[in-house]
């Protein structure tokens, strides 16, 4: 994955205990995220100082195959099994049809609540009330943002067969930009997407909404339980 946080690799973020332990120990927790939220996830492990935890993703092209998310999010958990106290998962269903929600509950890992990402930015309240008043919506995330050609454009063969475009598009309405940053550069970037897509704009700025929330709460109740270094969190 090519999108990284500051002073940290993102995706494959390993935790750097103080010292060596003697003996072999279970590191305290792996966050598996998509790649989508690798920036961000990164920015509030690194603005906390919780380079105890590990970080790793699975690619955000599985968006455009999400029947494939279940398998790959079963082999990011194999692969750790045995090595960290706990395990939680920074992902919606985002479109599965419940089957990533059932391989969490056979695993014992618990996700964040919502069905994608767009939700848990702006709360899951906020999103239904924004989704409701205009149901023909396609959301954006600072993440879409940047890679808009890469993953909307390329990934769906418009570059190829620009026909493809009112396919895929063709019952939307407008463009919703849910800024995670005050970045004007990536304003008009998605002013340019919304009108690519033939889409009226809006933007919303929700910040990191409950991705940061869910992240500082899992961390706050390891350390009330004892379960962590005692940190106190911002």
């Amino acid at each position: 994955m090519d999108v990284t946080a500051p002073r940290l690799s993102a995706c494959g973020r390993l935790a750097h205990p103080m010292g060596a332990a003697k003996q072999p120990s279970l590191k305290p927790l792996l966050i598996i995220a998509c790649g989508a939220l690798a920036r961000e996830i990164g920015w509030v492990l690194d603005a906390n100082g919780l380079d105890d935890i590990t970080l790793t993703c699975l690619p955000a092209e599985l968006h455009n195959t999400p029947d494939r998310i279940p398998a790959e999010m079963r082999r990011k958990i194999d692969a750790a099994e045995g090595q960290y106290a706990r395990i939680l998962a920074l992902y919606g269903d985002c479109g599965t049809g419940g089957e990533l929600d059932a391989l969490l509950s056979e695993k014992g890992i618990e996700r964040i609540d919502g069905a994608h990402c767009y939700a848990f930015y702006a709360g899951l309240d906020a999103f239904d009330a924004m989704h409701e008043d205009e149901i023909g919506t396609f959301y954006l995330t600072d993440y879409l943002v940047r890679f808009f050609d890469r993953l909307i454009i390329k990934g769906l063969g418009i570059d190829r067969h620009p026909e493809l475009r009112d396919v895929y598009f063709g019952n939307y309405t407008r463009i919703m930009y849910l800024a995670q940053s005050d970045d004007d550069a990536l304003d008009t970037q998605a002013r340019a997407a919304a009108e690519t897509l033939g889409l009226s704009y809006a933007r919303r700025r929700t910040g990191y909404g409950g991705l940061s929330d869910f992240i500082l709460d899992h961390v706050n109740k390891d350390t009330s339980d004892g379960n962590s270094d005692g940190r106190i969190l911002a």
